[in-house]
């Protein structure tokens, strides 16, 4: 999230190590697809929903914009969708009325904006039908929720801070030192509301939450009861002894397919940290590991995804990035590097909608909340979002500056690829190690561009030909391409 983008500037640390790095190409090269090297199927693309949503919730044409493919006019302009398929939806920490005297701390910098309301507002009683449940919370939000969904997006339930009134100092922005502050006897409660919105969110709002995630960056000790936003540290074992209760109240309720993620750290190397301090015990609680991107061009990718998928097999997302460059270079970049050594089967950017320019892929004013310019970022989005889809195989390409993935019905192999540098350059791609290779007619093969220093967004082009089962391809500087390439037979 937006509060740790000079925290982590020294964490991000070398290049995945000098043994892992292969740069980003700065000269012509050629790279080969291998088809029989793949790393899962994937299953989308996606954003979380706070705070964006709890500004612009209500509206149409954003729910059109980012979870559809279609063309949507915004501000005079004929915007391509960018088809996101995932919605993360917070649960809120947050409500303004007293129980036996008690009422919510509440940290002088944080905008009314980043505070969302949660549903269970009194602990003195847990029955969700009874007054302590107030289900007309958070409207807004929850309004773009349910537009996602009836546009085809699948979703996750998340927590950035417990209820107010579980948390120790009763500030849902965190403890005064950054430590724990999750009461004790709350650790089911906590797994109970969560649990809780899941089954009403099936019932009344046609949402059923694929997975549940109690944490948000638990580990961090950033959470304070000055921050600008909900947030609470939940060390490693309080975090396993949460887990299980959260699997026996999403039980009790009927939930047994909705599966648990944990534990959103903020970076590759502490989900690993954490992740390898669970018991197997612990382990066997989660479905899926969620890990968000703010290492940047940094930490072990491959070491996470050798820990998580082929150790203990299960799913990993990115579920959480973003990064304060509107040209949104620095996202392609680091997204490759996902591809090339994290192995994500899901990616998520943070907000899609944000008030720094720099982090939004349409930006809004904070203090009038008035939506804003469409950033270059959003077309580079698109060029990932709108042609590797789901249910989409991801190949092997070798290097940390192209994707690859294959819709093997289709027999359509897409390929995303970037030039960093500063020079133009030419991409071979050898694609000899499939059955088949025709392309369109004539060999053509399709493509769209993005020159994030000006010029083409997300521009389409029928200029490119096979010759047999090569592709040679301009890039311009600091470029990025998707190359569709049609009639390929593994």
């Amino acid at each position: 999230m937006i509060r740790r983008r000079t925290l982590l500037a020294a964490a991000g640390g070398g290049l995945l190590g000098s043994t892992l790095a292969t740069g980003t190409a700065r000269a012509d090269a050629t790279i080969a697809v291998t088809p029989s090297t793949t790393y899962g199927t994937w299953e989308g693309w996606g954003t979380s929903l706070a705070w964006w949503a709890n500004v612009f919730g209500a509206r149409d044409d954003f729910a059109d914009l980012f979870f559809t493919t279609g063309n949507t006019m915004y501000d005079g302009t004929s915007l391509p969708g960018l088809g996101l398929n995932i919605a993360r939806y917070n649960l809120g920490a947050c409500s303004w009325n007293s129980v036996r005297g008690e009422s919510m701390a509440v940290s002088p910098n944080i905008p009314s904006f980043k505070q969302i309301e949660g549903y269970w507002q009194d602990w003195t009683n847990e029955d969700p039908a009874s007054a302590a449940w107030k289900w007309t919370a958070d409207a807004t939000q929850r309004a773009m929720l349910v537009k996602a969904t009836r546009r085809g997006a699948i979703s996750e339930l998340f927590a950035n801070s417990p209820m107010w009134w579980m948390c120790a100092n009763h500030n849902p922005s965190g403890a005064a030192d950054g430590g724990t502050n999750l009461q004790s006897w709350n650790h089911r409660q906590h797994a109970a509301h969560l649990a809780a919105v899941a089954l009403y969110a099936q019932q009344h709002w046609g949402v059923s939450f694929a997975t549940v995630e109690a944490f948000n960056e638990p580990s961090s000790s950033w959470w304070t009861a000055t921050g600008t936003q909900e947030g609470c540290h939940v060390d490693a074992g309080v975090q396993a002894a949460v887990l299980p209760y959260l699997r026996a109240e999403l039980d009790k309720r009927g939930l047994t397919r909705t599966r648990i993620a944990a534990s959103d750290e903020t970076s590759y190397d502490l989900a690993r940290t954490t992740w390898n301090s669970f018991s197997a015990t612990t382990k066997d609680y989660v479905d899926q590991v969620n890990v968000h991107g703010y290492q940047g061009s940094g930490g072990r990718r491959d070491l996470l995804h050798t820990d998580v998928v082929t150790t203990a097999g299960k799913k990993l997302w990115n579920s959480e990035t973003g990064d304060g460059d509107a040209t949104g270079l620095t996202m392609a970049s680091n997204l490759l590097y996902d591809f090339r050594w994290l192995h994500p089967t899901a990616w998520v950017y943070w907000q899609v909608m944000d008030p720094s320019p720099g982090w939004a892929a349409i930006a809004y004013d904070p203090g009038t909340l008035r939506p804003g310019a469409v950033q270059t970022k959003y077309y580079v989005l698109a060029q990932f979002t709108r042609h590797i889809r789901p249910g989409m195989t991801l190949l092997d390409t070798g290097v940390s500056y192209a994707a690859a993935a294959l819709d093997r019905t289709a027999r359509r192999l897409v390929i995303v690829a970037a030039n960093t540098s500063a020079s133009a350059q030419t991409l071979t791609f050898d694609l000899s190690r499939f059955s088949a290779v025709t392309g369109g007619p004539g060999g053509l093969v399709p493509r769209w561009t993005t020159v994030t220093t000006g010029g083409d967004r997300y521009t389409p082009r029928s200029d490119t030909y096979l010759n047999g089962t090569s592709l040679s391809v301009p890039f311009a500087a600091k470029s990025v391409q998707t190359l569709q390439v049609d009639g390929v037979t593994v």
